[in-house]
């Protein structure tokens, strides 16, 4: 018999995941992306000796039993190298100079958030006792939501007595439970809870659905934690990759799927073009595996996408974008025994992003992203999507695929970028800017409010910063593919989170979704979980 052809749209942590899986089970696989590099929003890019992660920092699940082991061990591939992030992250409120640092030994985060929060306990306690739940449920492989009945009868095999024990939050949230202990005034409490529910999350407490929030606030603690990758995010990508390719599946980049086929409701195939030659052709499948965010699916779909579905996706509150700063610094710009993950809030009044904000990341001596006696630092801050598209570029529009970030371009195609260090090294610390570009003067004023925010905490000047690239919504857009340049899924609020967010199996017989848009979320863990997920559905048929 014939082997089952595959066709996965998209070679982020997911796609790779399912693709490597299912050729390893004897499927056969073609992976599609249109980037030079696989990997997605975890994958990397290099300038100047330095490495630097595009989006992803820090990946969970490498623990004994955790999503990627669990992964790895299958495909008989070899983890990568990783130390545990403790703390996890250090948390800095507005005009405070001791962070709230989220330790992953049990005991010293309960002591360390006793001192924080006083008075906080009990509400924690309940997140420990949801988490502790919920892991366990999760643990055993239910699908959620469920689509028909494998699906459900999954489902059912996974609860137990104790799982009963979640149902009364179903529909709660964190801020109603910081009302149910009368602590939604505690000001510090709610900033940090919002801080951190943002990066996990995409939304803040009072829109979180409690039961992730448990989940997502818990996971730094030991046995599980979350993990910095020696070398890079890239490792995690590479190793898929090889394991792909030894099973005989097949990785194809720079090739853009441009449509899904459908015929009286089943998948029959795509239409693919070679970047380089421009070349078209319709790729038949027996299964389609959408490693893209729920937004693509549709346009991918165009108008064999169902309406219903299509109207659910229209009707989804706007995602968030991402502006990132990369920097590659002197190691005397990193004051010692700084943290390997930092969040700053500047200002209570400010919103969460927009630069009032920044989740930051820095390399360790030894850890593969940066030559001796340097450091990378990369800075992100959630942004308003619409702000970077509304305004047309101007006579600059048709050159934007070029200049806009470095992603792909060699080093000497970045000495005719707008935006190098030759170009800040005349406008640090107070920038001038004479770019008349909407787009480009957006951008390096986001690039200039970054510097001088993280000049706060780290040594900067024209002296320790050795290289600058940003991105945004933008950038993302045209190196991920994903719609409008979003990241982080479509926010886990009751509305879209678990038993009520998209499947995996989708309304179009053997057209699957993968990725951040469907249970359980964001980050590498997570996209992980539904790819392996997927396999199960696609086995069992």
């Amino acid at each position: 018999m014939a082997r089952k052809r595959v066709v996965v749209v998209g070679a982020g942590i997911g796609g790779l995941t399912a693709g490597a899986l299912l050729a390893h089970k004897g499927y056969s696989v073609l992976i599609l992306d249109q980037a030079l590099v696989p990997g997605g929003c975890a994958s990397t890019f290099r300038r100047q000796g330095f490495t630097f992660d595009v989006g992803a920092t820090q990946v969970a699940g490498l623990e004994p039993g955790g999503i990627h082991h669990r992964i790895f061990s299958e495909l008989a591939i070899d983890l990568p190298a990783a130390t545990p992030c403790d703390p996890a992250c250090a948390v800095y409120l507005p005009d405070e100079t001791e962070p709230i640092n989220v330790w992953r030994d049990p005991e010293r985060w309960q002591a360390e958030r006793q001192r924080q929060f006083p008075g906080s306990e009990p509400f924690w306690q309940l997140l420990a006792d949801l988490f502790r739940y919920s892991w366990a449920f999760q643990s055993r492989n239910p699908v959620l939501p469920p689509r028909n009945l494998w699906d459900l009868w999954q489902l059912v095999q996974a609860v137990r007595p104790d799982t009963l024990l979640t149902l009364p939050h179903t529909f709660s949230t964190v801020g109603d439970a910081l009302r149910g202990y009368r602590l939604e005034h505690d000001k510090r409490l709610k900033t940090f809870l919002d801080l951190q529910l943002k990066l996990y999350s995409q939304v803040d407490a009072e829109e979180t659905a409690l039961l992730y929030a448990a989940t997502a606030l818990s996971v730094s603690q030991s046995p599980q934690g979350l993990f910095h990758l020696q070398g890079s995010m890239q490792t995690l990508s590479d190793r898929l990759v090889a394991a792909l390719e030894r099973d005989s599946g097949k990785l194809l980049m720079r090739h853009t799927v441009e449509q899904i086929y459908t015929d009286a409701g089943r998948i029959t195939g795509v239409r693919v073009r070679n970047q380089k030659t421009g070349a078209t052709w319709i790729e038949p499948a027996d299964h389609v595996v959408a490693n893209v965010t729920v937004q693509n699916l549709v346009q991918l779909l165009g108008d064999q996408a169902p309406k219903g579905y299509q109207q659910r996706v229209e009707k989804l509150p706007p995602a968030s974008g991402a502006f990132v700063i990369y920097l590659g610094v002197e190691a005397s710009a990193i004051p010692e025994n700084c943290p390997p993950h930092l969040q700053f809030l500047y200002d209570y009044d400010g919103p969460i992003g927009e630069n009032n904000s920044l989740f930051v990341s820095v390399s360790k001596p030894g850890d593969g992203r940066a030559p001796a006696g340097k450091a990378t630092i990369i800075a992100s801050s959630f942004t308003n999507v619409e702000a970077w598209w509304k305004e047309e570029a101007g006579s600059g529009e048709q050159e934007l695929g070029m200049r806009d970030w470095g992603l792909g371009m060699r080093d000497e195609e970045i000495q005719h970028s707008t935006f190098n260090i030759q170009h800040y090294a005349q406008h640090i610390p107070n920038p001038k800017s004479k770019i008349q570009n909407p787009y480009d003067r957006l951008k390096q004023a986001y690039t200039d409010t970054a510097i001088a925010r993280l000049s706060q905490f780290f040594n900067l000047n024209d002296q320790t910063i050795l290289h600058i690239e940003s991105a945004t919504p933008r950038t993302f857009a045209r190196f991920t593919g994903r719609d409008r340049g979003i990241v982080g899924g479509i926010g886990q609020r009751l509305s879209t989170f678990g038993p009520f967010g998209f499947a995996n199996r989708t309304p179009i017989q053997h057209l699957w979704l993968v990725g951040d848009s469907t249970h359980p979320g964001e980050g590498t863990a997570g996209v992980s979980y539904s790819a392996l997920t997927v396999v199960r559905q696609i086995e069992a048929e």
